[in-house]
């Protein structure tokens, strides 16, 4: 693994931590989770097994960390550790395309509702909460989507130029 690389991980996984800690919980608490966000912009720009497993396990245990779901450290790692690799398995079935805005951001919607929904299920299951999943699902999930999606849509812009500008070797500057 390139230092460049693990230094811009560990700067979107940061970055993801900060809007993570100050967004505001809706629904009692929950929060959109915008490391997944980060976790997102890093699988597109280093699609390899050790970057997906890096953002994967570091996003899910920080993310567990600061969880504001009662039991939330587990349900998080198993979460973003799946979402990552199936992500991965997505964005290298449609490489060619996978880098540009909208497609990306339809990427990053869909990783969420997959995200929400694995979370959910691990909550249900692993640590035996008896949560609504259907309520949870339509008032924590599908906004997270939105915020995700909206969030995603301006920062992946910004961190493509930055990549281009800096010369880094990423999926996205090796495509163009």
């Amino acid at each position: 693994m390139n230092t460049k690389n693990l230094v811009l991980m560990a700067l979107l996984v940061s970055v993801g931590a900060a809007l993570y800690l100050i967004i505001p919980g809706i629904n009692g608490g929950m929060k959109p989770d915008f490391m997944l966000t980060m976790m997102f912009v890093g699988i597109l720009l280093f699609p390899n097994v050790k970057s997906v497993f890096l953002l994967g396990v570091t996003t899910g245990v920080i993310s567990g960390l600061f969880s504001t779901f009662p039991g939330g450290f587990f349900p998080n790692i198993i979460d973003k550790f799946i979402t990552a690799f199936v992500f991965f398995a997505v964005v290298l079935l449609i490489k060619k395309v996978a880098t540009k805005l909208p497609v990306a951001v339809v990427l990053c919607g869909l990783g969420t509702i997959l995200s929400g929904t694995i979370f959910l299920s691990a909550a249900i299951f692993v640590i035996g909460a008896e949560i609504p999943f259907g309520l949870l699902f339509t008032t924590v999930v599908l906004p997270a989507v939105l915020f995700n999606g909206v969030a995603f849509a301006l920062i992946f812009p910004i961190v493509i130029t930055l990549v281009k500008r800096s010369k880094l070797q990423t999926a996205v500057s090796q495509s163009v």
